[in-house]
């Protein structure tokens, strides 16, 4: 069932991406509010380790979806390179 694998954070909802090697909720974090868009992180050639998960935000009730990332840096080129559809 999907809602046995919801994550609840103070902060948000979240279902993993079933392609994600980490399920890890990792401390350098992004909300993009685009549920239904491909985000493909392999293509952004980041050094560290990463998720993505599908997101509910708690303060609005916002739906899109949360990359999480192990990196400062990683965080700091996926803001500059994400270009949504």
């Amino acid at each position: 069932m999907a809602s046995a694998q919801a994550i609840t954070t103070d902060d948000y909802k979240l279902f993993p991406s079933p392609r994600n090697r980490h399920r890890v909720i990792f401390p350098h974090q992004v909300f993009v509010p685009y549920p239904y868009m491909l985000i493909d992180l392999e293509s952004y050639y980041l050094q560290g380790k990463f998720s993505l998960f599908a997101a509910c935000r708690l303060s609005d009730g916002k739906m899109g979806q949360l990359v999480t990332l192990e990196l400062p840096a990683d965080e700091i080129k996926f803001k500059a390179k994400f270009v949504p559809d």
